[in-house]
């Protein structure tokens, strides 16, 4: 999609409702307005909110959103027009339990209070596999402390990659704080995805872009969940 693509998405993202695009002013260490306030000005509802970081085009956060109406999902990302897409298929479906925020995850922790959040997928993100790298990793001991500020002491976070070295990085990342490993497996669709529980199956048969393309060159399918405490 060239230049003109792109403009003609974000000028048509500007007109959704379900989608907010700070300035980095607005959210470089400093609260953003929506700090503390998504269940009663946004979703209008208790129930419980489930984040996917780097969601590209919002596969999983819009399929989330159609499978569990009982709870809220969030879904950020930098790239305009790739959550036009998501953003796009939820407002003319007219879901008010999906909203996305367009934003670098660095400044995730600007935008929910303490025990804001239920729930964090983080779904098919950059590997960074280049050690110099690694802060970037969006289960590094940097963004992990930053999730710790939001996320409930009950609440789980979600991975999912074809990429082994990132898979096992955060699997040694999660033994050496003393998290709470809860699944883990290299080959999801070939040996664990039936002992799930029904939920968990439903959510893990949503599949991004990235996931389909990932499979159809043969590459095995990671997953692990875990619990801080």
């Amino acid at each position: 999609m060239g230049g003109k693509g792109k403009l003609a998405k974000w000028a048509e993202m500007k007109t959704f409702n379900n989608v907010v695009e700070p300035t980095t002013d607005e959210v470089l260490q400093k609260d953003h307005p929506l700090k503390g306030q998504w269940r009663t000005k946004i979703f209008k509802n208790d129930q419980p909110i489930v984040l996917e970081l780097g969601c590209g085009k919002g596969e999983y956060t819009v399929g989330m959103g159609e499978h569990f109406p009982d709870k809220n999902f969030i879904g950020v990302d930098i790239k305009g027009n790739r959550i036009w897409r998501g953003a796009k298929t939820a407002y003319q479906n007219q879901m008010q339990n999906v909203y996305f925020i367009r934003t670098q995850i660095d400044h995730i922790a600007s935008f929910f209070n303490e025990n804001e959040v239920d729930e964090i997928w983080i779904t098919f993100p950059d590997p960074q596999p280049k050690d110099r790298l690694e802060r970037k990793r969006l289960t590094s001991p940097m963004f992990i402390d930053r999730y710790k500020k939001f996320l409930k002491p009950d609440g789980i976070i979600h991975l999912k990659t074809d990429h082994e070295g990132f898979f096992r990085y955060t699997l040694e990342e999660i033994e050496r704080c003393n998290f709470k490993l809860l699944e883990s497996t290299f080959n999801l669709y070939g040996e664990i995805i039936e002992k799930l529980d029904p939920k968990t199956q439903e959510i893990l048969s949503i599949k991004t872009f990235y996931e389909k393309l990932f499979s159809a060159k043969g590459h095995s399918i990671h997953y692990l969940k875990f619990q801080f405490n």
